[in-house]
């Protein structure tokens, strides 16, 4: 790799922020299984024997993908993300603003829906749930450097970040900042989850997607549209 590409860092204190699935209020996973209490408590039990332990998941459980959980599948690449292939290592990724998690994830859940609902002219519901989790590192800044690497935030191709993600992680690197290839925003990707802490709950979202439209909507407050997005032009 090229070093002008690596030539600045940012000494990081500060919050990211992540952005999961989450429901607003908590449900049995096996309510529709059975209706016999009894049965959730062994599905339960289950499903957590087949669970790889983590004390604090929001943290730790990105960083399984490409490493434990990929042996678990015949495809190595079934967790591709822009800075690791999915077949090596995870790399938890965040964002400077809620914003940018929400243009980022909206491109991700549209190409999702679009693979299974592409002709139904009705809208896909889901809910989301927001953290702040503190940062702590040493950060390649990589935020400018697109203006001399395009490739950087390309919304077609992961190979040259990948290359850039495998390098950095060999040169034992706490994590990288870039620019989102979604939207004007920041975005984080960690490759230690020993520089991550503190995680709290922020807030929850509600998504509304129609695919044939083109139309999503995220609400903060159930009911009331707090962003909207074309989602075809965010690929």
């Amino acid at each position: 790799m090229q070093a002008d590409l690596f030539s600045a860092n940012v000494d990081f204190h500060d919050d990211l922020v992540r952005n999961i699935p989450g429901a607003r209020r908590s449900q049995n996973l096996f309510d529709d299984l059975s209706s016999d209490p009894a049965d959730w408590d062994v599905a339960i039990a289950a499903e957590s024997a087949e669970r790889i332990p983590t004390e604090t998941a929001l943290i730790t459980r990105p960083f399984d993908y490409g490493s434990v959980i990929s042996y678990t599948f015949d495809s190595a690449h079934w967790q591709t993300t822009r800075f690791s292939d999915g077949s090596r290592y995870g790399v938890w990724y965040g964002a400077l603003a809620v914003e940018t998690t929400v243009y980022e994830t909206a491109w991700h859940w549209y190409r999702f829906v679009q693979d299974s609902f592409a002709g139904e002219d009705r809208e896909i519901v889901t809910e989301r749930r927001v953290f702040d989790v503190r940062c702590d590192a040493l950060l390649i800044d990589l935020r400018g450097k697109e203006a001399a690497y395009p490739a950087l935030t390309s919304r077609t191709s992961y190979a040259f970040t990948h290359q850039v993600g495998r390098y950095l992680r060999e040169q034992d690197v706490n994590g990288l900042l870039v620019r989102s290839a979604r939207c004007d925003g920041t975005n984080a990707a960690i490759f230690k989850p020993e520089r991550l802490s503190k995680v709290r709950h922020r807030a929850y979202l509600t998504y509304r997607l129609n695919v044939l439209r083109d139309r999503f909507v995220a609400e903060r407050t159930p009911g009331r549209k707090w962003l909207t997005v074309v989602p075809s032009t965010l690929g």
